[in-house]
C-alpha cells in the first residue's frame, strides 16, 4: 500500500512525516496550510470532518490523529524497530502520546496560538495566552526532567515517540523560548534527532528548520 500523508509544514504532522522517511515505505506528501485555514474549509471537512491534520490514507485506509498514525506505522513496520516489542514500551508510548497531544498540545499550545478557540471575545485573549504560557512552562520543565537521564524518550532506544517530542521543541523555538539555555537535556535530544537523515529529509520537503 502506498500511503498519502495529508500534512501542514511544521505542524504535529511533522512526526509521522519523519517516521514515513524512517521506515522507507513509498508515500505521497499532500501539504496544506493551516495558517490559511485550509483544514477548516468545507472541502477539507468533507474529506476529514474533524478539520484537522494529519490524515494518513491509502487503499481502503483512512486514519487520523498523530499518535494513532505513529503507532500504526511502528506496528506495521516491525523491522524498523521504532517501538520495542512488549507491553511496557507500548504503554509508555501511549502515556507520552496522550499527555503531549491531549494536554500540552490541545491545551497549552492551543491557548497560546489559538486563543480564539476558547473565547470569541478578543479582550480575553491576552489572559488566555498568558495562562497558556504558564501551562507550557510547567510541561516543558517536566519534559526536561524526564530527558536528563535518557538519550531517547522511552529510554535507550529511538522510537516513534521521539519525532513527536521534537515537534514541541521546535514549537518552543518558534515561540522565542530559549530552549538551549532553559532545557539543555531536551535540546540535546533535538540535536540527536537533527542528525538523522529521515529528519533532515522531512524538514527539507516541508521547507522548514528546527531552530526557527
Amino acid at each position: 500500500m502506498i500511503y498519502t500523508l495529508h500534512a501542514a509544514p511544521g505542524s504535529c504532522s511533522l512526526a509521522p512525516h519523519i517516521v514515513l522517511e524512517e521506515i522507507g515505505v513509498p508515500y505521497h506528501l499532500a501539504l496544506i496550510s493551516t495558517d490559511k485555514g485550509d483544514a477548516r474549509t468545507e472541502e477539507f471537512r468533507r474529506f476529514n470532518p474533524k478539520g484537522r491534520i494529519p490524515v494518513l490514507t491509502g487503499k481502503n485506509f483512512f486514519l487520523t490523529e498523530a499518535p494513532a498514525i505513529l503507532l500504526h506505522l511502528a506496528q506495521t513496520s516491525p523491522t524498523s524497530n521504532l517501538l520495542e516489542s512488549g507491553q511496557e514500551s507500548f504503554i509508555r508510548a501511549v502515556e507520552w502520546f496522550n499527555w503531549l497531544s491531549g494536554t500540552v498540545h490541545a491545551v497549552a499550545v492551543r491557548m497560546i496560538w489559538r486563543s480564539e478557540y476558547f473565547l470569541d471575545d478578543a479582550s480575553y485573549h491576552p489572559a488566555i495566552v498568558a495562562k497558556g504560557h504558564e501551562h507550557l512552562m510547567a510541561a516543558f520543565s517536566l519534559i526536561e526532567a524526564k530527558m536528563k537521564d535518557r538519550p531517547w524518550t522511552l529510554g535507550s532506544r529511538y522510537s516513534v515517540v521521539d519525532p513527536y517530542l521534537l515537534v514541541f521543541n521546535r514549537w518552543g523555538n518558534r515561540m522565542k523560548i530559549d530552549m538551549q539555555r532553559d532545557y539543555p537535556a531536551w535540546t540535546d535530544h533535538a540535536k540527536r534527532l537533527a542528525d538523522r537523515k529521515a529528519v533532515q529529509a522531512a524538514l527539507s520537503q516541508e521547507g522548514i528548520a528546527l531552530w526557527e
